[in-house]
């Protein structure tokens, strides 16, 4: 499958690296497609990586993953070009400035605002409930971590939600892109517990337990 990685800090750069050693074919849109720290990024991913402007990533893609800081994502969408039709995964959290807390929440998300901007897009709200440095190892003893997603394109949810078990996790489809006001705050408790609590980014994760 083709992924355009849009961004490509510690989220992006992770995603991306994982799905290309799974063989999928992953160009990285960042503002400077030749700058230092993607050109290494892409040399230490191989062949099924390269890197290039935020629209032509997105033009790649037959997913689009915003894997943003919440204040550039706007502007990434504008970038991105058309989206219509694209699978969206939108692994962004509203975060504070001081990560004290969500600007966004209660009766809007992130998720909803990422489908407004890039209208036409089956946009899914996954990878954004548990620290990148999971990703490649979500099993926590003998449990993998859940990994929830939600949006409201029933097709879109089982591309991603095969993206995500390839990477180990078990997946939850939480319901509707409305159930993203649930899951950013969710991610903040994450966040809480790792960086106030002092269980680290690798420490914990959540798990959906099920009688």
């Amino acid at each position: 499958m083709k992924i355009g990685v849009i961004g490509a800090g510690n989220v992006g750069g992770a995603l991306g690296k994982l799905w290309a050693e799974k063989g999928h074919e992953i160009m990285f849109g960042v503002p400077d497609p030749r700058g230092a720290k993607v050109q290494e990024l892409v040399k230490s991913i191989g062949k099924h990586a390269r890197a290039g402007s935020v629209k032509e990533a997105a033009s790649f893609g037959e997913v689009v993953v915003f894997a943003t800081p919440w204040p550039a994502t706007q502007d990434a969408i504008k970038s991105s070009g058309d989206l219509s039709d694209k699978i969206v995964v939108d692994c962004t959290n509203p975060l504070a400035p001081d990560l004290s807390g969500l600007v966004i929440g209660t009766t809007n998300s992130a998720g909803e605002e990422v489908a407004r901007w890039a209208r036409g897009a089956k946009v899914v709200k996954a990878f954004n409930t548990i620290g990148a440095p999971n990703f490649g190892n979500p099993r926590f003893g003998s449990e993998a971590a859940s990994m929830f997603i939600c949006g409201d394109d029933a097709s879109a949810k089982t591309v991603v939600s095969t993206l995500a078990s390839e990477l180990g996790f078990e997946v939850v489809d939480a319901g509707p892109l409305t159930a993203s006001r649930l899951l950013e705050p969710l991610a903040m408790l994450w966040i809480h517990l790792a960086f106030k609590q002092g269980l680290g980014p690798t420490g914990h994760a959540f798990k959906l337990l099920r009688r």
